[in-house]
C-alpha cells in the first residue's frame, strides 16, 4: 500500500474542514432567514429553498420515527463511518480520487452528526423537484457525502477496469 504524503492528507482534512464550515453556514443562514417549512421558488419548475427539519436518515428515511433507538443508531452509525474515513485519511491508505472522496464523506458526515448532536435533527434546505416529483430534501453536507461516494465507486470502477485480464492458455 502507497502512504499519501503529508501534504496531501493536509489537503485532505483541509477540504474535509471546508465543506463542513460551508455546509454548517449554509444551515445557519437558512435557519436565521427561514422559518421551518417555509419554501421559497428558486427556479420555477426545478428548484425551491425550503427549511426542513429531518430526525431520520438520508432522504427523509426514518423520519417520522419517535423512538430514541433510532436517533441513538444513527448517531453510533455516523461514529463508526466517522472512524473508519478518519482513519484511511490518517494512515494515508488511499490518495487522489479516493483521498478527495473520503474527504467529502468525512466532512459531509462530521456536519450532519453535529446538527444532529445538536438539535436532535439535521437541518435540510434544497428542493429540486420536476413537475410533481420532488427530491426529497437534503444540504450541503449531503451533496459532498454523495459525490465522495461517487468518486470512489469511480475509482472502484477503474480499478477493475484497469484490472489485467487472465488471457487464455492454449493447450
Amino acid at each position: 500500500m502507497q502512504s499519501a504524503p503529508g501534504s496531501a492528507r493536509k489537503l485532505y482534512f483541509l477540504a474535509a474542514g471546508g465543506v463542513l464550515l460551508l455546509d454548517q453556514i449554509s444551515k445557519w443562514v437558512v435557519q436565521q432567514a427561514m422559518a421551518p417549512g417555509e419554501l421559497r421558488g428558486v427556479l420555477p419548475g426545478f428548484f425551491n429553498l425550503t427549511y426542513v427539519r429531518n430526525r431520520g436518515a438520508a432522504f427523509g428515511l426514518f423520519s417520522e420515527s419517535d423512538s430514541a433507538l433510532v436517533q441513538v443508531l444513527l448517531v453510533a452509525f455516523s461514529l463508526a463511518a466517522l472512524g473508519l474515513v478518519l482513519v484511511l485519511l490518517w494512515r494515508g491508505t488511499a490518495s487522489g480520487a479516493a483521498g478527495w472522496g473520503l474527504a467529502l464523506i468525512f466532512g459531509g458526515a462530521l456536519g450532519n452528526l453535529l446538527d444532529r448532536l445538536r438539535s436532535g435533527s439535521v437541518v435540510d434546505f434544497l428542493d429540486f423537484y420536476v413537475g410533481s416529483y420532488h427530491w426529497p430534501a437534503f444540504n450541503l453536507a449531503d451533496s459532498s457525502i454523495v459525490i465522495g461516494a461517487g468518486l470512489l465507486l469511480l475509482v472502484v470502477l477503474r480499478g477493475h477496469r484497469a484490472a489485467p485480464r487472465a488471457e487464455a492458455h492454449e493447450a
